[in-house]
């Protein structure tokens, strides 16, 4: 899924919002809320609700390990407390239909009021089960989100446990040329951090895991990048720092990573992360045309298509652009429209209900074209 719009609708706090709750995954919420540029949990609220001492930060989240497996439904509301003011979490519910059931209202396996409600332990018990043994009345650290909590007790709550690991395998990028130029110690990793500061540790480690498939990888990566004919890492023996060597057709001494540009970074981290044997069930990528050639820019989206329709447990991707020259690549079945409204709100369209759009976008006229003729603002009117 792609979202475009004009700067200032809410490209950055949607991302963000997945950001905020990945990060309630690692840290208690009122530490998550201010993390980065956020401010607190107030800067986050609405600000026609900013004064209301009962305003919540809502999630709805529906889930699914496997096609063969009942959807979980994931409902969490941040408010502050009413004793403390802290951000904290307000309620938390997990809900599935009953085992057998292929329609009707999930009901919860999970039910928390201020860290204070009940779960239901195993597999298959919800709410209004008959096998009362399975029901437990838990308290918890409102402070910190219960399927946090509740995920350490493997065995009593596997559905909460596979939910949480689903969460916390969310990859959002917030990769930096700069970050990937540092130099650093070799320790194996498997994958990529936010920043891109361990790029060639995760290079090291590809090509000790599995050295055949490494070399097919880098050579793909290479054609993929102008001017580039091989890419392999190198570990100082004296200070043990690893450095990725780019090297450059025409040129007999290679680059190191400190030397290459912003551009042939960040397209090198976005093929590497594309090609983890094991990838992240859920990519969010901000932005990738900056620092590109807009010529690479449609090569780039068909990459993240390609990923993301590579099997039936494919991951999903989330993308933010505001380059045309990407948004060309995209069906209007992948791409989604911000626009900030009179009220100061921003609402959201789906360029595919727009039979306008999508007649044009059959005829030839590329997507990204459209956007830039401004076909896509207000499309109702069009």
């Amino acid at each position: 899924m792609t979202v475009i719009g004009r700067n200032g609708v809410g490209k950055s706090t949607i991302f963000d919002a997945f950001g905020l709750l990945s990060d309630c995954m690692e840290m208690d919420v009122e530490t998550a809320c201010n993390e980065g540029w956020r401010g607190g949990f107030e800067k986050l609220l609405s600000a026609d609700v900013k004064d209301d001492p009962a305003a919540t930060i809502d999630f709805i989240i529906y889930y699914r390990q496997a096609q063969n497996e009942r959807p979980i439904t994931y409902e969490l509301s941040l408010g502050r407390h009413p004793k403390t003011g802290r951000a904290c979490v307000a309620s938390e519910k997990l809900r599935q239909r009953r085992q057998g059931e292929r329609a009707g209202r999930p009901y919860p396996f999970l039910n928390l009021t201020w860290g204070k409600g009940v779960a239901w332990a195993g597999k298959k018990s919800v709410e209004g089960d008959a096998e009362a043994n399975d029901k437990m009345e838990v308290v918890l650290d409102s402070g910190k989100l219960g399927i946090t909590t509740l995920a350490k007790h493997i065995r009593d709550h596997p559905r909460i446990t596979k939910f949480r690991n689903f969460i916390k395998g969310w990859y959002l990028s917030y990769f930096s040329p700069d970050a990937s130029r540092h130099e650093t110690k070799y320790r194996p990793e498997k994958y990529l951090d936010r920043h891109g500061s361990n790029i060639g540790n995760v290079v090291y480690y590809m090509a000790k895991d599995n050295s055949d498939r490494f070399e097919i990888i880098l050579e793909r990566i290479g054609h993929k990048i102008p001017g580039i004919g091989k890419i392999s890492p190198y570990v100082d023996p004296v200070t043990n720092n690893v450095y990725l060597k780019f090297q450059d057709k025409g040129f007999a001494t290679p680059f190191f990573a400190p030397q290459m540009s912003d551009g042939t970074l960040k397209l090198f981290a976005y093929m590497l992360l594309l090609e983890t044997q094991d990838p992240p069930p859920f990519l969010c990528i901000e932005e990738p045309e900056n620092g590109l050639h807009h010529k690479l820019l449609v090569e780039l989206a068909r990459e993240f298509r390609v990923h993301a329709e590579r099997g039936r447990n494919s991951p999903q991707l989330f993308i933010t652009t505001h380059q045309p020259y990407f948004v060309d690549a995209l069906p209007p079945a992948e791409t989604w429209i911000l626009e900030k409204q009179n009220d100061g709100f921003v609402s959201v369209s789906h360029a595919s209900d727009d039979p306008v759009i999508v007649g044009m976008v059959n005829e030839g006229i590329p997507l990204g074209s459209l956007w830039y003729s401004d076909y896509m603002d207000d499309w109702e009117d069009v």
